[in-house]
């Protein structure tokens, strides 16, 4: 073999350079497994791909004599056969990497997913076909190659740089160029080859390379362009979700400045008063003083909830960023804006209407299925004649049981996963909100609950519980909460929870 390199160095047309060339297609390869594995940017991976399988195909041609004697394979299948084989992986490399690359799949997802299941079938085509020329030794690679996969390559070239055009990225004034600069000095390189004397070989490779290199230039700027946009719009977008966070920390700490301030004051009032003097008023006080702290007691489990809302969404849009899944990113941040503002809306009231609660469950619901992948089948069905906007209910009352219903009943669930709520009047004095889910049951989540060697106690229920006795309370009315297993043959089919409120109406004043 040493040899053989000696003899390439000092007899080969492309000589000294030889080594000069192979280094410049290593140090290709290197660099963008480096950008791979720092940046997890697939589209590094088949770029580097794409120079390795380069690399090998010209140790081929330049060393291909010696490699046959060396191993006792005849030349002729090693040009006929091998490196058409290795021309076609590069060429299947190349094509992935620029979908990749150019973000196709934002622009034209099916139509990208469509070209790469091509080009995976064409590497399968021509394993099998490499198969049988080793068998039959004709030569039948290169003849599919140009005959099959350059044509075919061809038409899915014309689709990919037709959507290419189309992406608002800057990027795409990169990557074009990078392609056009590669297929020109090609182009020369096949050409003065053939219109040249011998000397013409030596030079035909250079215009190569000289390409190939250029190529990289463009790209490696294109691919680093690409992730620093990539850095930019996650850094925005945590910068955004922390100061959202912040305020609703800050809405939380007055809360409960006022919370201890108006319990301060209260406590003062009372103790100053002269109990003998004075009984009636000090009942009535103290009577003001338990409404009030019950209210503020309210809104404080209110503004303890929503940093819970807050947490889940940042966990789900923060994994959207990880993914480079911008428009799912964009879409979650506008559902997650909207339902803010719904809960801090609902955070400054004691009462909302039975139409703003549902719209807000609704909300929390859509946005949760996003990190179920759209997998929950939401169905809300609501009596006819209802007029929810007059019935008032204590404020995010249904979140922590449609939480359970999502994470406990659902999550851990295969196949077809169903959540309803349902609406109805159940007398003149009682309104009923049902929320069923075809999940795993309370026994079987009770069972993997008690599994985890990390178990967090969750107080959402317990909390709204109390709420629903303070409601009840204020208006000298029972409320019913029923938790319904559903079965089957004896095999747990989900949950139902009946939420049974008494109706009470928004007077003139209130909103």
């Amino acid at each position: 073999m040493i040899d053989a390199i000696r003899n390439i160095l000092f007899e080969s047309s492309l000589g000294v350079y030889v080594p000069f060339l192979l280094g410049i297609l290593i140090i290709i390869s290197v660099q963008n497994f480096f950008f791979y594995f720092s940046y997890k940017d697939k589209a590094f991976l088949w770029y580097a791909t794409y120079a390795i399988t380069i690399f090998f195909d010209q140790i081929l041609i330049m060393f291909g004599e010696h490699i046959g004697n060396y191993f006792d394979i005849g030349t002729s299948f090693l040009y006929s056969s091998l490196h058409p084989a290795i021309q076609w992986l590069y060429n299947s490399a190349y094509l992935i990497f620029v979908l990749q690359f150019g973000d196709i799949f934002l622009v034209a997802q099916k139509s990208a997913k469509k070209i790469k299941h091509i080009v995976y079938l064409s590497i399968a085509v021509m394993l099998l076909v490499f198969v049988v020329d080793i068998i039959l030794n004709i030569g039948l690679v290169g003849k599919v190659l140009f005959f099959v996969q350059m044509p075919i390559f061809l038409v899915l070239a014309v689709f990919v740089y037709y959507f290419l055009f189309q992406i608002k990225s800057k990027i795409k004034y990169l990557i074009i160029p990078g392609s056009l600069i590669y297929i020109v000095f090609a182009l020369a390189a096949t050409i003065y080859s053939m219109i040249s004397d011998n000397g013409g070989y030596t030079i035909g490779w250079i215009i190569f390379y000289v390409g190939i290199f250029l190529e990289n230039l463009f790209f490696s700027l294109g691919l680093i362009v690409k992730q620093k946009i990539v850095l930019k719009e996650r850094n925005q977008s945590q910068e955004e979700l922390i100061i959202q966070l912040n305020k609703n920390e800050e809405l939380k700490n007055r809360l409960n400045k006022e919370l201890q301030e108006d319990v301060a004051q209260k406590t003062s009032e009372i103790i100053s008063l002269n109990k003998k003097a004075e009984e009636e008023r000090i009942k009535q006080l103290e009577a003001n003083y338990k409404k009030k702290i019950a209210e503020l007691k309210v809104t404080s489990l209110q503004s303890q909830m929503n940093p819970h809302f807050i947490f889940n969404s940042l966990n789900s849009i923060n994994l959207h960023i990880i993914k480079n899944d911008k428009e799912n990113a964009v879409n979650y941040i506008n559902k997650f804006s909207k339902l803010m503002r719904k809960i801090l809306t609902a955070s400054r009231k004691i009462e909302v209407s039975l139409q703003e609660e549902l719209e807000t469950a609704e909300l929390y619901i859509r946005i949760e299925n996003i990190r179920f992948k759209n997998t929950i089948d939401f169905n809300l069905e609501i009596e006819e004649n209802l007029n929810l906007s007059t019935i008032k209910i204590p404020p995010l009352i249904l979140q922590p049981f449609i939480e359970n219903a999502l994470w406990h009943g659902l999550s851990p669930k295969k196949g077809d996963k169903k959540l309803y709520i349902k609406v109805w009047k159940e007398s003149t004095d009682f309104i009923s909100i049902s929320i069923k889910d075809n999940g795993i049951g309370r026994e079987k989540a009770g069972e993997i609950k008690s599994k985890k060697i990390h178990k967090k106690t969750s107080i959402g229920i317990k909390l709204t519980k109390e709420r629903l006795v303070t409601f009840s309370d204020k208006y000298q009315t029972k409320h019913h909460l029923t938790f319904t297993d559903l079965k089957e043959n004896g095999k747990p089919t989900g949950t139902i929870v009946t939420i049974n409120l008494p109706i009470c109406l928004f007077s003139g004043d209130e909103s």
